[in-house]
C-alpha cells in the first residue's frame, strides 16, 4: 500500500527483456537507503518488488500481465520515473490510499501554466469515469492528486511548485501516456453494491429487467 506521495525520481539504468517480461534496473536521484529484498517499490505507480540491489540502483520485474496494462510496456533505458516505497503503519498518511494496482491509461492533452501552478488535462477511456468525481483523489503515474474538473473523456488536476519540481509530471507533455489509478474505497463501495444488489435479487427470486416490467403492464 502506498500514499502517492513521492519520495524522489529514478533513472532507468538498463532494461532485460525476456519471453513475456523484462527486469528493469532503477538508479534512484535521491537518497534511498536500507533496501531489502521483496519490498515493494511504486514505480510510476505501478506497484513492484525489489528483486537485487546494490549502493547505486536496484532492479524489479516487470510481469507479462503487468505490461499489458501499464506504460511500463514502454519504459526504456534513460527514462525518468517516479518513486514511492510501501506505506508503513505508523506513517502519515499524507495523500490517499494507493495500491499501485494500475485501473487504466491516460494520455496528457495539454498542459497550461495557472499563475504559479500548473493544470494538466488528461483523456481517458470513459469506463473509468464512474470512480472519477471533482474534489476526489486520483493517481496518475503514482503520484496523489485531486480532481479539479471531468468530463465525459478526461478529468483536469492542479501541479503545485513542489510537486511539479519532485515528480516526473511537468516532464511530460502532450502525447505522453500515464498510469492512472482510481480512488481505492470507491471500487470497493461499488463491488459490494453490485454483490449486495445481485444477493437480493436471488433470495427474493426475481430481478428487474424489461420482460418482467412488461409482465408487470409497464411499457407497450
Amino acid at each position: 500500500m502506498f500514499t502517492g506521495l513521492i519520495q524522489g525520481i529514478g533513472k532507468v539504468k538498463n532494461i532485460q527483456r525476456q519471453v513475456g517480461d523484462l527486469k528493469i534496473r532503477i538508479t534512484p536521484l535521491f537518497d534511498l537507503n536500507d533496501l531489502s529484498i521483496g519490498e515493494s517499490i511504486a514505480v510510476d505507480g505501478v506497484c513492484l518488488t525489489v528483486t537485487e540491489f546494490t549502493e547505486q540502483d536496484f532492479q524489479l520485474d516487470v510481469s507479462g500481465e503487468t505490461l499489458k496494462t501499464t506504460t511500463l510496456s514502454n519504459i526504456k533505458s534513460g527514462d525518468l520515473v517516479n518513486l514511492e516505497r510501501a506505506l508503513r503503519l505508523s506513517d502519515r498518511l499524507g495523500g490517499h490510499l494507493v495500491s499501485g494496482h494500475v485501473d487504466g491509461i491516460g494520455k496528457i492533452l495539454r498542459t497550461e501554466a495557472k499563475q504559479r501552478s500548473w493544470r494538466i488535462r488528461i483523456g481517458i477511456n470513459p469506463y473509468l469515469l464512474r470512480y472519477i468525481l471533482k474534489k476526489g483523489s486520483i493517481a496518475v503515474d503514482g503520484v496523489s492528486l485531486t480532481i479539479n474538473h471531468c468530463e465525459n473523456d478526461f478529468f483536469e488536476v492542479n501541479i503545485i511548485p513542489h510537486t511539479g519540481t519532485e515528480t516526473t509530471l511537468l516532464k511530460k507533455g502532450a502525447g505522453r501516456l500515464v498510469n492512472i489509478e482510481t480512488d481505492l474505497i470507491g471500487k470497493y463501495i461499488e463491488n459490494f453494491y453490485l454483490k449486495d444488489r445481485s444477493s437480493n435479487a436471488k433470495s427474493s427470486g426475481s430481478t428487474i429487467d424489461l420482460e418482467m416490467l412488461i409482465k408487470q403492464g409497464f411499457g407497450d
